[in-house]
């Protein structure tokens, strides 16, 4: 067996523990995977951790005692070797079952609730290293009806899974058309990059690229644009009229791309940076701050041209960089609902 599906073998027994969670289940298999002392590189507010252990008692335990059902559906599961040599398994999908109880001070609803994932796991020697996750805390936030900052230009909805329905890539791996949709996905990139720097919309060639029914599938508070109108102006004009340095720092950030089929996945903690300067963005004025992004992608190639991105950026983390608490606004904006102590403005539990 070649290495990349070994490596997709060897992280099945967790994702099977986590469709039907059990906390000795996940954690048995958590311990198996995982070095003793593999970096977790978490989304804001669950942060970095190192262990099996703090993963699982810091991160998954309280969203166990929240969704008592809790469930995991992976949708994409892919794997590759980067240009430098490291070796990633890529997965999304979404954690969905009853919201119970309150989880990071989000209102439970008492009805079933879905949050999306990405997660990338760097593997050495059959054992994982690193992992670096974005999860849609937002989405919940909104589910709950929640969300404290301004509604999304994008559509938000459920996201789907990939309209093929062969995200969970099978082996053997294919190298060499592994490498054309890698190769695609990194040309594009570098088009995007460069505007505004170097011209007008034009400069980016993004016909040559993207599908014309292609979705981006953005996170929530930004939404999902269909096709590239779609695209541009629900997510990349707004994006760049606030930001127009963006993609001139890339010595100071990191990026990991692999390919799988037609499939890749892309990763960095953090993978951009740049300055939140001119028009404000998702509802946030300028603050003149230079600020970093984890964009955690993975993208699916048809016939030449990219149909379909799957896209969570680290909203919340951002939000945090400029002085915006997310989770002190919610709890301002929900304290008087039932389920929530005025005095202490928390849920209660």
């Amino acid at each position: 067996m070649d290495k990349q599906s070994r490596h997709k073998k060897l992280i099945a027994p967790l994702r099977e523990a986590m469709y039907d969670f059990s906390e000795s289940g996940v954690f048995k298999e958590m311990n198996k995977l995982f070095v003793p002392n593999a970096q977790m590189h978490l989304c804001h507010p669950l942060g970095s951790r190192q262990g099996s252990e703090a993963f699982y008692s810091r991160v998954y335990a309280p969203l166990f005692m929240s969704i008592p059902d809790l469930e995991r559906r992976d949708y994409i599961v892919i794997a590759g070797p980067t240009t430098g040599g490291a070796d990633w398994v890529g997965c999304a999908g979404y954690y969905t079952g009853t919201f119970c109880k309150s989880w990071l001070d989000i209102p439970p609803t008492g009805h079933q609730v879905s949050m999306r994932f990405h997660e990338f796991y760097r593997f050495e020697e059959d054992k994982v290293i690193e992992v670096e996750a974005v999860w849609d805390i937002p989405e919940v936030m909104m589910q709950s009806r929640a969300w404290p900052m301004a509604p999304s230009l994008g559509r938000e909805w459920h996201v789907p899974g990939p309209a093929t329905q062969d995200g969970i890539v099978q082996g053997p791996y294919k190298e060499a058309i592994s490498t054309v949709t890698c190769r695609h996905i990194t040309e594009m990139l570098t088009a995007l990059n460069r505007h505004p720097s170097q011209g007008g919309p034009e400069v980016m060639e993004l016909e040559k690229y993207w599908h014309p029914k292609m979705n981006w599938y953005g996170p929530s508070g930004i939404g999902t644009g269909r096709g590239i109108s779609g695209f541009r102006n629900w997510h990349q004009i707004p994006f760049l009229a606030a930001m127009p340095d963006r993609g001139q720092y890339n010595d100071q950030v990191t990026n990991h791309f692999f390919g799988d089929g037609d499939y890749a996945g892309g990763t960095g903690w953090p993978n951009m940076m740049q300055t939140l300067s001119e028009n404000g963005w998702m509802g946030i004025a300028p603050s003149g701050k230079r600020i970093t992004l984890r964009s955690l992608d993975f993208w699916r190639v048809e016939k030449g041209l990219i149909r379909e991105n799957w896209v969570l950026i680290d909203l919340l983390d951002v939000f945090q960089q400029i002085g915006v608490d997310i989770f002190s606004r919610m709890r301002e904006f929900n304290k008087s609902r039932h389920g929530f102590d005025p005095e202490t403005g928390t849920a209660l539990r």
